[in-house]
């Protein structure tokens, strides 16, 4: 999504400013061209050095530097494929609601057509001020994405919102905003993830060894391919993504609620959730104390979810084995009436759960069988996607999303 994308960072003068760094490094890590625009009061916290060395490219500090490789350079540097502001102070946002075109940033972001995006960060008071929101709204109002400020301890010593957000929230709202136009435009997908928690007593549960990795992958790739996304996610440790509806639950039971009212508007449902098969018959109201050297449990099936979930959508399912890998997923994909399954092997120590990597056996209800080589999970998620897209692509259109 990144790769050879043109992006214009801009920095200005907040603390925050050194966390512009971690910004810069990541898109161009993922193979972005970063020509930053420090303004004045900028540098008095972050040298143009520092980014120059991370990105690889002169930094533009000056409205006017008859030695720089751009001519004209508002002009030049407008031509990005998206301006980013990281921090936005109030002064910068309020001078671009107004059009103040006085130093090299708000010019360029004045004379460009690229989508902009504005990272705010200040003291909550300044946020909450009215002048500030009104100026947010007028940004909004043209078109300006805003990515909203965390909460938390400020510079201040206050707590509050306006800190700065997450540089992978910031770099997240770049991948959704040059990937509105992707073959999954105008697409919802419903995506599960995480390993559901059947509770046994209030402290303990049965659950899985799930990380949510493989379906937040998939998630983030729908939504960097311009899919509107829904992430039904079980408890993980994971940062949820930005750029997506995102239903939290905890049990096999939630989760079935939460699928069917999705489903409803879904046009692919990839369940890459591990769901439990069980759960305890009866829920202890108090924690079980240890008593003698036996505990036993009454389980119960669960609703099978893609079994259940009817509906004119592709329906992807995953299959974690740990033998028979290809004749158990078969199996699975002509009971369940899937489009698509997925295969990994769980006895694997380089892929599957926890892990970043996968190896996996995309199998189709025609039976045609294709075996990846470890992968990345996301390179996984977008070869399970192009799947999804051709599928898509043979389905009569509809204006359902």
């Amino acid at each position: 999504m990144l790769k050879e994308k043109t992006i214009v960072l801009g920095v200005t003068g907040s603390i925050a400013a050194y966390k512009a760094v971690a910004i810069a490094s990541q898109l161009t890590q993922s193979g972005a061209r970063v020509n930053v625009i420090i303004t004045k009061a900028a540098t008095e916290f972050v040298t143009p050095l520092t980014f120059q060395i991370i990105t690889g490219r002169p930094v533009v500090t000056e409205m006017f530097n008859l030695t720089s490789e751009f001519s004209i350079e508002h002009i030049s540097l407008a031509e990005a494929d998206v301006i980013v502001i990281a921090p936005a102070t109030a002064n910068i946002i309020a001078k671009l609601a107004v059009g103040i075109a006085d130093d090299m940033l708000c010019a360029t972001v004045l004379a460009s057509k690229s989508p902009i995006i504005v990272a705010p960060a200040m003291n909550v008071n300044m946020l909450e001020n009215a002048i500030t929101q009104d100026n947010l709204s007028k940004l909004k109002a043209r078109s300006f994405i805003i990515v909203e400020p965390a909460s938390g301890r400020l510079a201040s010593g206050k707590e509050g919102a306006g800190r700065l957000a997450d540089a992978t929230d910031i770099v997240g709202s770049i991948c959704q905003v040059l990937g509105e136009n992707g073959d999954l435009a105008g697409k919802h997908i419903v995506v599960t993830a995480g390993g559901t928690q059947e509770p046994i007593d209030p402290v303990r549960c049965i659950t899985n060894r799930s990380s949510g990795k493989m379906g937040y992958a998939l998630a983030e790739a729908a939504r960097d391919r311009g899919a509107r996304v829904t992430l039904i996610t079980a408890p993980t440790s994971l940062t949820k993504p930005v750029g997506m509806k995102i239903v939290s639950i905890c049990t096999a039971r939630e989760m079935h609620q939460a699928v069917g009212v999705a489903a409803t508007q879904a046009d692919a449902l990839i369940m890459a959730a591990a769901v439990a098969d069980y759960r305890p018959l009866s829920v202890a109201r108090d924690k079980i104390k240890k008593e003698g050297n036996r505990l036993t449990l009454e389980l119960e099936r669960t609703a099978d979810i893609l079994d259940s979930i009817k509906g004119d959508f592709i329906k992807v399912g995953f299959a974690a084995e740990s033998s028979n890998l290809v004749e158990n997923a078969k199996q699975k994909l002509q009971q369940k009436g899937l489009d698509l399954i997925v295969a990994n092997d769980i006895t694997a120590s380089d892929s599957g759960f926890g892990a970043d990597n996968n190896r996996v056996t995309i199998i189709d209800r025609e039976g045609k069988i294709d075996s990846l080589p470890l992968l990345p999970k996301r390179e996984v998620a977008d070869r399970i996607l192009d799947r999804v897209v051709a599928l898509l692509a043979m389905k009569p259109e509809n204006n359902r999303s």
